[in-house]
């Protein structure tokens, strides 16, 4: 297995006004990878709120080069929406490509981050943990209560570690699903 790491995590929205850390946190926290740094503290990750998709972008390169100058081991994740304007997954992450070489990024330093992008917001991930369905052509309603996220962030890690029930998933999560499990299988290798 791979060394220890800590998990950094880019995400829209500002500090307390976004359920997003609440989702990200639940989610990683329920699926305890064994690879994670321990430390005190209630939070299983580092969370830095960018504001908007566009500050995302601008974040990323700096936060690599940073966990890369500092020779630690550390995972990036970067966690987006897929607006109107992105096709899918990968139409957003070659934007985050072109940022990245030109902050002189390497494909292969680039290809250690983890990118998590819902289509319109988390909403919709939330409403489909919860209901079974949604529709992503439409934003999903925003949650009133944080507890809804955390509780869907539980439901997403049980289907993640018992390896199934997200057959019928939305195309964001599932494609977003891919990539967390590449970073498992990468963390598996000595």
């Amino acid at each position: 297995m791979a060394s220890r790491t800590q998990i950094v995590c880019l995400h829209e929205g500002t500090r307390r006004s976004s359920i997003d850390p609440i989702f990200i946190n639940g989610l990683l926290k329920a699926l305890r990878p064994s690879w994670i740094r321990q430390w005190d503290g209630s939070n299983v990750v580092r969370l830095v709120p960018c504001g908007g998709r566009t500050d995302v972008i601008h974040a990323m390169p700096r936060e690599l080069k940073t966990r890369l100058a500092a020779g630690a081991d550390t995972t990036l994740m970067v966690w987006a929406d897929l607006d109107h304007d992105m096709a899918d997954g990968e139409a957003l992450k070659a934007e985050f490509w072109i940022a990245a070489q030109a902050q002189g990024i390497t494909r292969e330093e680039f290809e250690q981050v983890v990118f998590v992008f819902a289509k319109d917001r988390l909403e919709n991930w939330i409403e489909y943990l919860v209901s079974g369905k949604t529709d992503e052509s439409k934003e999903g309603l925003r949650l009133r209560h944080g507890r809804q996220a955390a509780d869907a962030a539980k439901r997403l890690a049980d289907a993640c570690r018992g390896g199934g029930g997200l057959d019928d998933a939305p195309p964001s999560l599932a494609w977003s699903c891919r990539n967390w499990r590449t970073l498992v299988n990468r963390m598996r290798q000595p």
